[in-house]
């Protein structure tokens, strides 16, 4: 297993902080690295100062939006991520494990646009469905219980000929 590999696997199941220490110098293989889900790509020769540095800066950046992940708005709606509770304008939401962890990791990148492999990595930590098109059924399902009307979505909005985003708040 190599350091990507490693960093994806970790980033499909942790929020751990990933500073990846390489020899790769090359423009794609950063570009991998942080599609990946690392934190920082610090390449050799570099300063144990500089490094230093960078580990303070991502501890900082890691810490303060641990402390705001908690509590995700888009608008009216409210995701309480540790009680896993949904809520709009106040009123709870029926979730499954599987709608509210898709909601989640959509409302925590308002405006970022997911692909449905993406989006089923984020899914896989758990039991992951196999084909790409149960995100479909899922968004669906998702958009029945929280859009006011789902045939006109605010909150999770489709990207065509891509994947979804999350409204911005």
């Amino acid at each position: 297993m190599n350091g990507f590999d490693v960093a994806k696997r970790l980033r499909q199941e942790s929020t751990v902080p990933i500073i990846m220490l390489t020899a790769r110098v090359e423009e794609s293989d950063r570009i991998r690295g942080f599609g990946v889900g690392a934190d920082d790509y610090v390449t050799k020769p570099f300063s144990p100062r500089e490094l230093v540095a960078r580990v303070q800066a991502v501890l900082r950046r890691t810490s303060s939006a641990g402390q705001e992940a908690a509590q995700l708005r888009i608008k009216d709606l409210a995701l309480d991520v540790p009680r896993m509770v949904a809520t709009r304008g106040g009123r709870p939401i029926d979730l499954t494990p599987t709608e509210f962890q898709l909601l989640t990791t959509l409302a925590r990148h308002p405006g970022r646009v997911f692909t449905r492999a993406q989006l089923l990595d984020a899914l896989r930590g758990e039991e992951g469905e196999a084909f790409d098109r149960a995100i479909d059924a899922h968004v669906k399902n998702i958009r029945r219980k929280i859009e006011p009307d789902p045939r006109r979505p605010r909150y999770l909005l489709t990207v065509y000929g891509v994947g979804y985003k999350c409204g911005e708040a």
